[in-house]
Protein backbone atom coordinates (compact mmCIF):
# COMPACT_ATOMS: atom_id res chain seq x y z
CA UNK A 1 0.00 0.00 0.00
CA UNK A 2 1.13 3.32 -0.87
CA UNK A 3 2.16 6.34 1.75
CA UNK A 4 -0.83 8.35 0.10
CA UNK A 5 -3.44 5.55 0.38
CA UNK A 6 -2.46 4.35 4.22
CA UNK A 7 -3.00 8.09 5.15
CA UNK A 8 -6.35 8.37 3.70
CA UNK A 9 -7.05 5.10 5.20
CA UNK A 10 -6.22 6.63 8.36
CA UNK A 11 -7.95 10.16 7.84
CA UNK A 12 -11.44 7.80 7.32
CA UNK A 13 -10.99 5.46 10.13
CA UNK A 14 -10.21 8.53 12.56
CA UNK A 15 -13.46 10.43 11.31
CA UNK A 16 -15.57 7.57 11.99
CA UNK A 17 -13.55 6.87 15.50
CA UNK A 18 -14.32 10.53 16.41
CA UNK A 19 -18.30 10.87 15.20
CA UNK A 20 -20.10 12.72 17.31
CA UNK A 21 -16.83 13.66 19.52
CA UNK A 22 -17.02 16.69 21.82
CA UNK A 23 -15.71 20.03 19.94
CA UNK A 24 -12.04 20.32 21.15
CA UNK A 25 -11.41 16.90 20.57
CA UNK A 26 -13.18 15.75 17.45
CA UNK A 27 -11.52 15.23 13.59
CA UNK A 28 -11.26 19.03 13.52
CA UNK A 29 -8.60 18.76 15.78
CA UNK A 30 -6.71 15.66 14.42
CA UNK A 31 -7.05 18.27 11.13
CA UNK A 32 -5.26 21.01 12.71
CA UNK A 33 -2.60 18.82 14.67
CA UNK A 34 -2.01 16.69 11.37
CA UNK A 35 -1.08 19.82 9.54
CA UNK A 36 0.83 21.56 11.77
CA UNK A 37 2.96 18.79 12.33
CA UNK A 38 3.50 18.37 8.84
CA UNK A 39 4.91 22.00 8.87
CA UNK A 40 7.08 21.56 11.86
CA UNK A 41 8.71 18.08 10.41
CA UNK A 42 9.27 20.00 7.05
CA UNK A 43 11.68 21.74 9.06
CA UNK A 44 13.72 18.53 11.17
CA UNK A 45 14.85 15.42 10.29
CA UNK A 46 12.01 13.26 11.18
CA UNK A 47 10.09 10.08 9.78
CA UNK A 48 7.57 11.79 7.88
CA UNK A 49 5.20 8.69 8.18
CA UNK A 50 5.82 8.50 11.64
CA UNK A 51 4.80 11.73 12.52
CA UNK A 52 1.58 11.72 10.14
CA UNK A 53 0.45 8.34 11.42
CA UNK A 54 1.32 9.39 14.77
CA UNK A 55 -0.38 13.11 14.32
CA UNK A 56 -3.72 11.30 12.96
CA UNK A 57 -4.05 8.78 15.71
CA UNK A 58 -2.45 10.76 18.88
CA UNK A 59 -6.19 11.50 19.96
CA UNK A 60 -8.10 8.23 18.62
CA UNK A 61 -9.50 7.75 22.41
CA UNK A 62 -8.30 10.47 24.73
CA UNK A 63 -8.35 9.07 28.26
CA UNK A 64 -10.79 12.04 29.80
CA UNK A 65 -13.85 10.19 27.73
CA UNK A 66 -13.04 7.22 28.71
CA UNK A 67 -12.64 6.79 32.44
CA UNK A 68 -9.17 7.82 32.50
CA UNK A 69 -8.51 4.41 30.72
CA UNK A 70 -5.05 4.87 28.94
CA UNK A 71 -4.88 1.67 27.27
CA UNK A 72 -7.91 2.49 24.52
CA UNK A 73 -5.94 4.77 22.48
CA UNK A 74 -3.15 2.96 21.81
CA UNK A 75 -5.19 -0.31 21.35
CA UNK A 76 -7.38 1.03 19.17
CA UNK A 77 -4.30 2.67 17.10
CA UNK A 78 -2.82 -0.42 17.07
CA UNK A 79 -5.35 -2.81 16.08
CA UNK A 80 -6.34 -0.06 13.07
CA UNK A 81 -2.12 -0.16 12.16
CA UNK A 82 -1.51 -4.26 12.38
CA UNK A 83 -5.01 -4.27 9.81
CA UNK A 84 -2.38 -1.93 7.76
CA UNK A 85 0.11 -4.39 7.29
CA UNK A 86 2.68 -2.05 9.14
CA UNK A 87 6.07 -2.98 10.41
CA UNK A 88 6.01 -3.96 14.22
CA UNK A 89 8.85 -1.47 14.16
CA UNK A 90 6.90 1.52 12.78
CA UNK A 91 4.11 0.65 14.72
CA UNK A 92 5.73 0.86 18.47
CA UNK A 93 6.98 4.28 17.29
CA UNK A 94 3.23 5.45 16.93
CA UNK A 95 2.06 4.04 19.77
CA UNK A 96 4.77 5.42 22.34
CA UNK A 97 3.45 8.50 20.45
CA UNK A 98 0.06 8.08 21.60
CA UNK A 99 0.99 7.29 25.45
CA UNK A 100 3.48 10.31 25.67
CA UNK A 101 1.88 13.10 23.65
CA UNK A 102 -0.76 14.43 25.88
CA UNK A 103 0.18 17.50 29.24
CA UNK A 104 -1.07 15.04 31.79
CA UNK A 105 -0.53 18.05 34.15
CA UNK A 106 3.05 18.90 33.25
CA UNK A 107 4.91 17.47 36.04
CA UNK A 108 4.94 13.44 34.93
CA UNK A 109 8.65 12.78 33.73
CA UNK A 110 8.47 11.40 30.04
CA UNK A 111 9.84 8.57 29.60
CA UNK A 112 10.53 7.97 26.22
CA UNK A 113 11.83 10.87 23.24
CA UNK A 114 12.16 10.70 19.91
CA UNK A 115 12.24 13.23 17.27
CA UNK A 116 8.79 12.39 15.78
CA UNK A 117 7.35 12.39 19.44
CA UNK A 118 8.58 15.87 19.60
CA UNK A 119 7.12 17.34 16.64
CA UNK A 120 3.51 15.72 17.10
CA UNK A 121 3.57 16.97 20.91
CA UNK A 122 4.42 20.15 19.15
CA UNK A 123 1.37 20.48 17.07
CA UNK A 124 -0.70 19.17 19.42
CA UNK A 125 0.49 22.13 22.53
CA UNK A 126 -0.12 24.47 19.65
CA UNK A 127 -3.24 23.76 18.69
CA UNK A 128 -3.81 24.03 22.64
CA UNK A 129 -2.81 27.84 22.68
CA UNK A 130 -3.55 30.74 20.91
CA UNK A 131 -7.47 31.83 19.19
CA UNK A 132 -7.89 28.28 18.47
CA UNK A 133 -6.91 26.96 22.19
CA UNK A 134 -9.25 29.82 23.89
CA UNK A 135 -12.40 28.48 21.75
CA UNK A 136 -10.82 24.75 22.61
CA UNK A 137 -10.91 26.07 26.48
CA UNK A 138 -14.53 27.58 26.83
CA UNK A 139 -15.40 24.33 24.18
CA UNK A 140 -14.53 21.98 27.02
CA UNK A 141 -15.56 23.95 29.99
CA UNK A 142 -19.22 23.92 28.41
CA UNK A 143 -19.40 20.76 27.73
CA UNK A 144 -18.17 19.80 31.73
CA UNK A 145 -20.57 22.75 32.72
CA UNK A 146 -17.27 24.68 34.58
CA UNK A 147 -17.50 27.93 35.84
CA UNK A 148 -15.93 30.69 33.12
CA UNK A 149 -14.56 32.11 35.94
CA UNK A 150 -14.50 32.63 40.19
CA UNK A 151 -12.36 34.97 41.22
CA UNK A 152 -12.65 33.19 44.68
CA UNK A 153 -11.08 29.85 43.33
CA UNK A 154 -7.32 30.34 42.53
CA UNK A 155 -4.99 27.91 39.85
CA UNK A 156 -3.89 25.47 40.99
CA UNK A 157 -0.23 24.90 39.72
CA UNK A 158 2.06 21.78 39.73
CA UNK A 159 -1.02 19.19 39.64
CA UNK A 160 -0.13 15.40 39.28
CA UNK A 161 -1.70 13.27 36.56
CA UNK A 162 -4.54 12.44 38.91
CA UNK A 163 -5.65 16.09 40.23
CA UNK A 164 -5.18 17.85 36.72
CA UNK A 165 -7.44 15.39 35.46
CA UNK A 166 -10.03 15.30 37.96
CA UNK A 167 -9.88 19.19 38.52
CA UNK A 168 -13.16 21.34 37.80
CA UNK A 169 -12.29 24.62 38.51
CA UNK A 170 -13.49 27.52 36.25
CA UNK A 171 -12.30 27.60 32.68
CA UNK A 172 -10.20 30.79 33.17
CA UNK A 173 -7.58 28.36 35.41
CA UNK A 174 -6.90 26.51 32.51
CA UNK A 175 -4.87 29.52 31.21
CA UNK A 176 -2.50 29.17 33.76
CA UNK A 177 -3.01 25.64 34.96
CA UNK A 178 -1.98 24.22 31.34
CA UNK A 179 -2.06 26.94 28.67
CA UNK A 180 -0.01 30.02 29.43
CA UNK A 181 2.99 27.62 30.24
CA UNK A 182 3.10 25.34 26.53
CA UNK A 183 5.19 28.22 25.01
CA UNK A 184 8.09 26.90 27.19
CA UNK A 185 7.24 23.58 26.68
CA UNK A 186 7.77 23.10 22.75
CA UNK A 187 10.86 20.86 21.43
CA UNK A 188 11.50 22.53 18.07
CA UNK A 189 12.21 25.72 16.51
CA UNK A 190 9.30 26.45 14.62
CA UNK A 191 7.04 25.54 17.07
CA UNK A 192 8.84 27.87 18.96
CA UNK A 193 8.14 30.45 16.95
CA UNK A 194 4.58 29.94 16.25
CA UNK A 195 4.00 29.54 20.12
CA UNK A 196 5.33 33.03 20.62
CA UNK A 197 2.45 34.85 18.76
CA UNK A 198 -0.48 32.21 20.03
CA UNK A 199 1.22 32.86 23.77
CA UNK A 200 0.92 36.93 22.83
CA UNK A 201 -2.76 36.90 21.40
CA UNK A 202 -4.10 34.77 25.30
CA UNK A 203 -2.61 37.34 26.99
CA UNK A 204 -4.57 40.02 25.57
CA UNK A 205 -7.65 37.73 25.75
CA UNK A 206 -6.73 37.50 29.40
CA UNK A 207 -6.02 41.11 29.95
CA UNK A 208 -9.44 41.97 27.69
CA UNK A 209 -10.96 39.67 30.15
CA UNK A 210 -10.48 40.90 33.51
CA UNK A 211 -11.45 44.42 32.38
CA UNK A 212 -14.86 43.67 30.80
CA UNK A 213 -15.22 41.09 34.41
CA UNK A 214 -14.75 44.69 36.41
CA UNK A 215 -16.70 46.75 34.37
CA UNK A 216 -13.57 48.63 32.81
CA UNK A 217 -14.63 48.34 29.42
Amino acid sequence: MSNENLINDTIHFVKQQLAGAEGGHDWWHIERVWKLARRIAATEQADILVVELGALLHDIADAKFHNGDETVGPTLAKEFLASQELSETIIQQIIAIIEHVSFKGGTENQLFRSKELDIVQDADRLDAIGAIGIARTFNYGGFRNREIYNPSIHPTLNMNKDEYRNSSAPTINHFYEKLLLLKYRMNTITAQIIAEHRHSYMENFLAEFYKEWDGEL
